[in-house]
């Protein structure tokens, strides 16, 4: 039964003995956590760390790698054991495919049958009508990570196994291939992918993994399904992704080659064909890969502000990568530009998108615009670096880019934990983190319009 319940002037809407239960936001947060912390205590065990490690570092390290950021306060590759590796790996899986993915797996695997609401949570993280069967979902998305993992380690193969040898040669190729298809960032080598930067075997399938990563799994079934049919038969997040990923890349590669093709500090002294490579691999990467075959400490400023507005627009949505999406930036653009034009509808493809949708888009902006500031201003406090650094840190980690300017490995205790909260938000998503602090209240009652006077 309903009851009214008077709040002021606004009646709202109380289910009578209603369930107080977890929200899909919290289910989404305490899936994280779950795994975020066992993950952290296991990481600060000499047996997975050559010299060990303090929590802190442990903690940020594990929000790296299951929120696929790749940023480090350690070498990776010095640092971490073989098993300290691998348990990287897996956390790297597991970020990028979704908790909600794996909480499934596991479930199914141990015959414990999902809930409704936590089948509907699962389908909405992954973008899927409710209706679709959970089960086959899941199975697909695994199927396909693994396959598109296993022909970036062969591919890989062919350079490493006759530079490392048969052994590390293979690990290193499954290592970063899991790395590169989940956007995580995290390289064996210490300079990441530097000492590659002309070398299109590794370059050019480590971006194409994390470029099929980025674009979501969504996209890759409607695809896979309707491209017999042609373009126009595809839906319209689909449309949006295909078309803005190339112009973005694109955009990328262009400005990033007028910008730093005479600095001799990083594509100056490569030939014209290293140059463009290069400016294409730093222009994927940006979307939340978190690889660099430059070093990002040495870009000049515009090519760090061009680096930075890729980094915050990020990968698709339901895919591997982070930012506020690429679909959310395009909603934005399209309805700005129906506003100027003073159109009643924004129109894309010949479909309508819905004013909550835009709204929805528009919110996400909003939020994550409030989210960096905050951030950025508690680390200015507690860190002494410039604005800028700070600026394309935290950026790079709430978008889970995970390249670094340099401060990430000096952060101050306090820095580390601000960080963190940054990735885990960064991951999980600004909307979760607002609608879990915030109680819906459903009316009855619509108050009159008025003007504001805005611009």
């Amino acid at each position: 039964m309903k009851l009214l319940e008077t709040r002021g002037s606004v009646f709202t809407i109380k289910q009578d003995g209603e369930k107080k239960g977890w929200s899909e936001p919290k289910i989404i947060l305490g899936s994280f956590m779950s795994i975020l912390i066992p993950a952290a205590i296991l990481l600060t065990l000499p047996v997975f760390s050559v010299s060990g490690l303090s929590f802190s570092d442990a903690l940020f390290t594990a929000t790296s790698a299951i929120s696929v950021t790749g940023l480090g306060v350690v070498d990776t590759g010095q640092h971490f054991t073989l098993e300290g590796q691998i348990l990287l790996m897996l956390l790297m899986q597991i970020g990028g495919l979704g908790q909600m993915t794996l909480s499934a797996v596991l479930l199914y695997l141990f015959g414990v049958r999902l809930s409704l609401k936590q089948q509907a949570v699962a389908k909405e993280a992954l973008g899927q009508d409710r209706t679709v069967n959970l089960k086959k979902l899941v199975t697909r998305i695994i199927i396909f990570a693994c396959i598109a993992e296993l022909i970036g380690m062969i591919i890989l193969a062919f350079t490493w196994v006759p530079e490392l040898g048969w052994t590390k040669g293979l690990y290193y190729s499954l290592f970063h291939a899991v790395s590169a298809f989940n956007n995580a960032g995290f390289s064996l080598f210490s300079d990441s992918m530097m000492g590659y930067v002309a070398a299109p075997a590794v370059v050019v399938p480590l971006a194409g993994l994390f470029i099929i990563g980025g674009i979501g799994f969504t996209v890759v079934m409607d695809v896979a399904t309707n491209w017999r049919r042609g373009f126009r038969y595809f839906n319209l997040h689909t449309k949006i992704m295909l078309t803005a990923t190339p112009l973005l890349l694109l955009f990328g590669t262009v400005v990033f080659w007028l910008l730093e093709h005479n600095n001799p500090e990083t594509m100056a002294n490569l030939s014209e064909g290293g140059q463009w490579l290069a400016a294409f691999f730093q222009s994927a990467t940006a979307r939340t890969a978190g690889f660099n075959s430059v070093d990002i400490a040495h870009l000049t400023q515009p090519a760090l502000l061009i680096m930075i507005v890729l980094m915050l627009i990020g990968a698709g949505s339901t895919s591997t990568g982070g930012g506020i999406k690429v679909s959310t930036f395009v909603v934005a653009v399209v309805a700005t530009w129906a506003f100027l034009r003073q159109k009643q509808h924004a129109v894309l493809f010949r479909r309508t998108i819905g004013w909550p949708r835009v709204t929805r888009a528009l919110a996400i902006i909003v939020v994550s615009g409030i989210i960096l500031t905050v951030s950025m201003f508690i680390l200015m406090l507690t860190e002494k670096a410039t604005f800028s650094q700070v600026m394309f840190e935290v950026i790079s980690a709430f978008a889970t880019v995970g390249v670094s300017a340099g401060l990430t490995a000096q952060l101050s205790e306090p820095g580390k934990y601000i960080m963190v909260v940054v990735m885990i938000i960064g991951r999980i998503g600004p909307l979760t983190l607002a609608y879990m602090l915030a109680k819906p209240q459903p009316t009855l009652l619509k108050y009159p319009e008025d003007n504001v006077l805005t611009g």
